[in-house]
C-alpha cells in the first residue's frame, strides 16, 4: 500500500489543472488497484519520473518529482531561469509553448464539461500571446529580513545565510520569507535593474524590512509599473511609515542609476494587512501616475489602479469580446465590474451608449477621469453593489434597458444576486470575460438554466508559462 514518503517510478500519461502530471496505477502497482491516480507536481505527459509521495488520500495521492528519468518530448528549455522550480511564477517554463496552449484549451473544455455540465459547445482556437517573456506591465515584490533557502543553499554546507534585507517573491504558501530575486523574465530588464539597485541602496543604510509577526520594520513592497506604448515607468515603494529624508535620497539616487524612471511614489500602509497599497501616498518625483493605451484610448494609471497586466494581449482579449458582441452601433450596453472603464472605452465608438457599474469607488473615479481624458461622450459610470443588486441604481438613475451586457468579474466570479439581476433584465446578448474558467462555467450554467444559449467561447493566453487562462463566452437569449 502506498503511504507518505514512499518513492515511486511513474509514467505520466495526462495533464491536470495547475500543472500536475497524472499517473494511473495498475492492479499490480503497490497493491493500490486499477484506477488509483497520482498527481505529480511539475511533470508532463510522456515523462517517466521518480517521485516522492507527499499526501495520500483514498483514491489518489500527490507527489513531488525528485528526478526526471526520461523526459517527455514536450519539454523545451529555451529560457534558463535560475529560480525555476522554486519560484511559484512560471511553472510551465520548460513546456513547449504550443503544448502550453493545447493544455490550456483542453483545461477550458474539461471545466465546462465537468462544472458547467455542457456536453457539446463551440470552442474556438486559443489566442496565443505574441510576447512570451517580459510581457507584464506590473510586478509586486516583497521585502523581508529572511531569505528562502534554495536546494543549492542547503547542499552548500559552508554557506552561512544571515538575516539581511532581501526583496523578491514569496514561495507558494510561505509568507515569512522571500526568494531573493536578481533577475526575472516577467517584466523587463529595466525592472531587474531597479530591483537590484533598491536592495543595495537600502542594505547599505541598514534599513529593515517589515515583519508581519512584530508589525515593525520599514520596507514592505516594491511595485514597478511600466507602460507598453509609452516610455512611462513608475517605482512605488510601500512602507510602514513615512520618512521623507530617506525617500528623497532614494529618489535622487534611483534617477541617477535608472534615468528612465518617470515617477517615484511612496504608499504608506500602517495596517497589518499584507497588501501592496497604502492609506495615503506621497509623490517624490513626476506626476505619481503613468499613461498607457488600449486600442486608440489613453488610460491614466495610478499606483493602485487596476489595469490588465499584459497590455498587448489585453487589446486582443477585448477585440475578441467586441467581435462576439457584434455591435451595430445602436446598442445600449451595460459593463458590469467595469473597473477603470477599459472595456467601456474600448467599445464606446461602436455602440450608442455604455453604462458601467463597479463596487469600488476609486475605480469608478478612475473610469470617469479616463472617459473625460479621452473625450468620450457616450459612457457613464456608477458605484453599485455587485454583491447584492445593482437594480436600484438603474431605477434611481433612470437608466434604459440593456441590449448587450459585457461582464468581466474577479476570479471569484459573479455573485448569485448579480446573476439573478442579469436574468431579471434579460439582455439579448451577454459577453462574459473571465480569468477563472471554473467560476465562469458555474455562472454560465446558471444563465443557461435561466433562459440563455451558450453560442461559443474562445480562450486567450494572457500569461505564458503559467497555468492561468482567460476565456471569452458569448450567450444569447433563447
Amino acid at each position: 500500500m502506498i503511504k507518505a514518503n514512499d518513492i515511486l517510478e511513474l509514467d505520466i500519461t495526462a495533464y491536470a489543472f495547475e500543472g500536475k502530471g497524472i499517473a494511473k496505477l495498475t492492479d499490480s502497482d503497490e497493491a493500490e488497484g486499477a484506477g488509483f491516480v497520482v498527481f505529480a507536481d511539475h511533470a508532463y505527459p510522456g515523462d517517466r519520473v521518480k517521485a516522492k509521495i507527499v499526501k495520500k488520500k483514498k483514491n489518489y495521492a500527490e507527489a513531488k518529482v525528485i528526478e526526471v528519468l526520461s523526459p517527455s518530448p514536450k519539454r523545451e528549455e529555451t529560457i534558463k531561469c535560475r529560480y525555476f522550480g522554486v519560484c511559484g511564477g512560471c511553472k510551465q517554463l520548460d513546456l513547449r509553448y504550443s503544448e502550453q496552449l493545447f493544455y490550456k484549451q483542453q483545461q477550458v473544455e474539461e471545466i465546462f464539461r465537468t462544472i458547467g455540465g455542457f456536453t457539446e459547445f463551440n470552442i474556438e482556437p486559443i489566442l496565443a500571446s505574441e510576447n512570451k517573456i517580459f510581457y507584464r506591465n506590473k510586478m509586486e515584490f516583497t521585502f523581508s529580513n529572511r531569505r528562502w533557502r534554495t536546494q543549492a543553499d542547503l547542499e552548500n554546507r559552508d554557506l552561512v545565510i544571515e538575516d539581511d534585507l532581501y526583496v523578491g517573491l514569496h514561495i507558494p504558501r510561505i509568507f515569512d520569507k522571500v526568494l531573493d530575486i536578481e533577475e526575472c523574465f516577467l517584466q523587463s530588464e529595466l525592472s531587474n535593474k531597479i530591483i537590484n539597485f533598491t536592495r543595495d541602496f537600502f542594505r547599505k543604510r541598514k534599513v529593515t524590512a517589515y515583519d508581519t509577526r512584530t508589525h515593525s520594520g520599514f520596507l514592505r513592497n516594491l511595485m514597478i509599473r511600466q507602460s507598453y506604448h509609452t516610455s512611462d515607468l513608475m517605482v512605488n515603494l510601500v512602507t510602514l511609515s513615512q520618512n521623507d529624508k530617506l525617500l528623497q535620497e532614494y529618489t535622487l539616487a534611483l534617477l541617477r542609476e535608472v534615468p528612465a524612471v518617470s515617477t517615484v511614489v511612496n504608499n504608506v500602509n500602517t495596517t497589518k494587512a499584507s497588501i501592496a497599497r497604502g492609506e495615503f501616498e506621497v509623490v517624490y518625483y513626476g506626476s505619481g501616475k503613468i499613461t498607457d493605451k488600449l486600442g486608440k484610448h489613453i488610460f491614466e494609471i495610478s499606483p493602485n489602479s487596476f489595469f490588465q497586466t499584459n497590455t498587448h494581449q489585453a487589446e486582443n482579449l477585448y477585440s475578441v469580446a467586441k467581435d462576439y458582441a457584434d455591435f451595430k452601433g445602436t446598442e445600449t450596453v451595460y459593463d458590469l465590474y467595469c473597473g477603470a472603464g477599459t472595456i467601456s472605452s474600448f467599445i464606446a465608438g461602436d455602440v450608442k451608449e455604455v453604462y458601467g457599474f463597479e463596487s469600488v469607488l476609486d475605480a469608478v473615479n478612475d473610469a470617469i477621469k479616463n472617459r473625460d481624458d479621452n473625450v468620450i461622450t457616450n459612457t457613464r459610470f456608477f458605484t453599485a453593489d455587485l454583491n447584492k443588486s445593482f437594480l436600484p441604481v438603474l431605477e434611481q438613475e433612470n437608466i434604459p434597458a440593456a441590449d448587450v451586457m459585457m461582464i468581466d468579474p474577479p476570479r471569484s466570479g459573479m455573485h448569485p444576486g448579480t446573476v439573478q439581476d442579469v436574468l431579471t433584465l434579460m439582455p439579448r446578448r451577454i459577453v462574459y470575460v473571465s480569468c477563472n474558467p471554473a467560476t465562469q462555467a458555474r455562472d454560465v450554467k446558471l444563465l443557461v438554466e435561466g433562459g440563455y444559449e451558450l453560442i461559443k467561447m474562445r480562450p486567450v493566453d494572457m500569461f505564458p508559462h503559467t497555468y492561468h487562462i482567460e476565456n471569452v463566452v458569448l450567450l444569447k437569449k433563447k
